[in-house]
């Protein structure tokens, strides 16, 4: 690996006279001297890309900067806080319950939407309104209180053993189209399926959760 010399006295010809032939620059000098330089940048290794050390400084770019500039920290702590998480931003992690506050090294967090899903927001409609918590986990109570609010269906009821004569005006009582007695009867009548009539409550069984799936969840403020 050599490093480059001249090979051609080029300052020491301005003291020769002017008769003297060695004064004259000739192609053969030329020659001689890029042959040289040649020689020398061939033997020169490949130089890899700098190892930087320490904490090296370079310009931050703009937030909208789209090039292959080098991006600093402070560049990529810019995007983040501007267009990956803004305030108001949603952040959900299922592994880490850490605030993101100390993971991202930004921003006010705080827990949100605790033991509630997330919902699509649409202009109009029960959820028009952004940040609006609706529903419940669980209901008390029953469900369809009336009859207008339930579907066609029906209902059995029992008639116990009684004694005695059932007389309405002149004919015994019907029960499922068999003829009670003077003594007694017990019977189980089905009413008609209907969707309306007197008021009554339903209790429902089953589950009323949706399907889900729980994450840690905050929302920026700040």
């Amino acid at each position: 690996m050599a490093d480059y010399t001249l090979a051609v006295s080029w300052s020491g010809k301005d003291a020769l006279s002017d008769s003297d032939a060695n004064k004259v620059i000739s192609g053969d000098d030329f020659n001689t001297e890029f042959t040289t330089v040649q020689t020398a940048v061939n033997s020169k290794a490949d130089i890899a890309s700098e190892t930087f050390t320490g904490t090296p400084l370079a310009p931050t770019a703009a937030v909208s900067t789209d090039s292959t500039q080098i991006a600093t920290t402070a560049f990529v702590k810019n995007v983040l806080e501007t267009y990956i998480y803004p305030v108001g931003s949603i952040y959900m992690n299922m592994a880490v319950a850490t605030n993101p506050g100390t993971l991202l090294g930004f921003g006010t967090w705080v827990a949100y939407a605790t033991g509630q899903a997330l919902v699509g927001y649409e202009a109009s409609g029960t959820f028009d309104a952004l940040d609006e918590s609706l529903g419940a986990e669980t209901f008390s109570g029953t469900s369809g209180s009336t009859a207008a609010d339930l579907a066609a269906h029906s209902h059995n009821w029992a008639i116990g053993e009684y004694s005695g004569s059932v007389d309405h005006g002149t004919n015994i009582i019907n029960v499922n189209n068999a003829a009670a007695t003077a003594s007694g009867v017990s019977q189980e009548a089905t009413t008609s399926s209907a969707g309306s009539g007197g008021g009554h409550t339903h209790t429902i069984a089953g589950s009323t959760l949706q399907p889900s799936v729980t994450v840690h969840m905050w929302k920026r403020t700040a």
